[in-house]
């Protein structure tokens, strides 16, 4: 087995592991990046099928990520506005279908104020609260501790308008039923996006995407850095010990053994679990692992000869909280004269398609497009789903989340080092979060503070 010696080494190499070991190489401190699939990017992926291509996995860029908007123009990676013009279609709970321009809900005007009271109070809470800690607030247990449901509820009695406020965090971001996760997780998810505003603005929030593909990002960054970056390594065990000066690290995975003085973890912390750490980490990060979950989504992509939909005035872009694909938009790549479709299904609903066949599954969840779109959504030239809560090194999307009770309980720690070993990854941002913005955030952040530590003077153990 190859042998490495390195000043950090990093385990996984999408976007957050990757803009790390930049860093880090920009600062003179040497690096290995530790992959366990046979590819970069992580929840990021561009592939072809039958020859469409497709993004798999995160793709949409937001006006406020200004830490990805740098890196993508660092790169020389151009940006293309989704397209929006047209009437959207919404499919309200009794199934009625009905054309609508502007951002507003065709609802009737007692459901839209109820909308618009609930989008309020979200928006208060987001700016009060903020993204950076939210558990310090003084309402964080009172939110942590009610589910998203139940305190939808207990603000409105107008159930449309809850499960049209629902829809934008449960089944749009976080990917869980509502009454899976607090008030409190739903609140910060609105204030990494800057207010629940934004998450209502689709052409906000699902504003561009990158010519070419978002998986770009990792790999114009695995390119740079080389024999650095080893693929088909999956991290098996951390082994570290005090030593003079800091820490000695051994990360043994199946390709290589690398000592270090630093570990970035740069997982999900649904992964956390698959490496055993020698000592064994500290009983608060144990427990805080498990309250901590991703939640599934199926992300259909159907792809026809021509956009037609635009033909008939339509803008591709559709919501329906009953529904079961509750969002579909139009994800035509960049100068492609055929059309692409991508649609949701989340949590529960995504459970239900998970127990059909695959023949029947394609066929309810192209029924539920055409739904929106009408019947030529039905016979798409090509047809994939991405499901990524069976992928090995993922099991979930789009991001981790807690449960109830769990965010106030564990989040000032989730970011603690324990010795040599520090946490990097999108799932654990402020702003950003569960987006690659974030993960580029935490990389570089992570990637600071480890130079700030190896630029101390050395302590010798027996002095401290």
């Amino acid at each position: 087995m190859l042998e490495l010696d390195r000043d950090v080494v990093i385990v996984g190499a999408g976007p957050a592991g990757l803009t790390a070991a930049r860093e880090l190489k920009k600062a003179g401190l040497s690096v290995a990046v530790l992959e366990a699939r046979d590819r970069v990017g992580g929840r990021t992926w561009t592939d072809t099928i039958g020859g469409a291509m497709l993004e798999i996995g995160g793709q949409w860029v937001s006006p406020d990520q200004s830490e990805l908007l740098a890196l993508l123009d660092e790169f020389g990676l151009q940006t293309y506005s989704r397209y929006r013009a047209g009437a959207s279609v919404y499919i309200g709970g009794d199934g009625k279908r009905t054309l609508y321009t502007g951002d507003t809900f065709p609802v009737n005007s007692t459901t839209a104020a109820e909308m618009d009271k609930l989008t309020a109070l979200l928006d208060s809470l987001a700016a009060e609260i903020g993204p950076t800690e939210p558990w310090a607030h003084p309402k964080s247990r009172e939110l942590d501790t009610i589910s998203f449901h139940h305190w939808l509820r207990q603000n409105s009695t107008d159930e449309e308008a809850c499960n049209n406020i629902g829809l934008f965090i449960a089944g749009g971001m976080l990917t869980k039923p509502a009454h899976a996760f607090s008030a409190l997780q739903a609140v910060l998810m609105a204030a990494s996006a800057g207010s629940f505003t934004h998450l209502t603005d689709e052409d906000f929030i699902l504003d561009k995407r990158v010519v070419g593909g978002m998986q770009q990002v990792s790999v114009l960054q695995a390119a740079e850095l080389g024999g650095d970056v080893v693929l088909d390594s999956p991290v098996r065990t951390i082994n570290w010990a005090e030593a003079a000066g800091g820490y000695r690290v051994t990360a043994v995975s199946d390709r290589v053994t690398v000592n270090a003085r630093f570990v970035i973890m740069a997982v999900p912390p649904n992964l956390y679990s698959r490496v055993s750490f020698n000592p064994p980490l500290p009983r608060r990060q144990l427990q805080m692992h498990q309250h901590q979950s991703l939640g599934l989504v199926i992300k259909v992509h159907a792809v026809y000869s021509s956009p037609f939909w635009r033909e008939e005035g339509l803008s591709g872009t559709g919501f329906g909280a009953d529904a079961l694909v509750q969002e579909v938009y139009d994800n035509t790549n960049y100068e492609d004269p055929r059309g692409t479709l991508v649609g949701f299904i989340s949590d529960e609903k995504a459970d239900a398609m998970f127990e059909l066949s695959a023949e029947d599954r394609r066929r309810a969840i192209l029924e539920s497009i055409a739904g929106f779109l009408g019947d030529k959504a039905l016979e798409p030239e090509v047809y994939y789903e991405s499901d990524w809560g069976s992928e090995e090194w993922t099991r979930g999307a789009y991001a981790a989340s807690y449960d109830l009770g769990g965010l106030h309980r564990y989040g000032k720690d989730q970011l603690t080092p324990v010795g040599p070993i520090h946490w990097a990854c999108s799932d654990l941002a402020a702003e950003g979060y569960q987006h690659v913005d974030g993960a580029v955030r935490m990389g570089r952040k992570t990637a600071a503070r480890i130079v700030a530590v190896a630029e101390r003077p050395a302590v010798p153990v027996e002095a401290r």
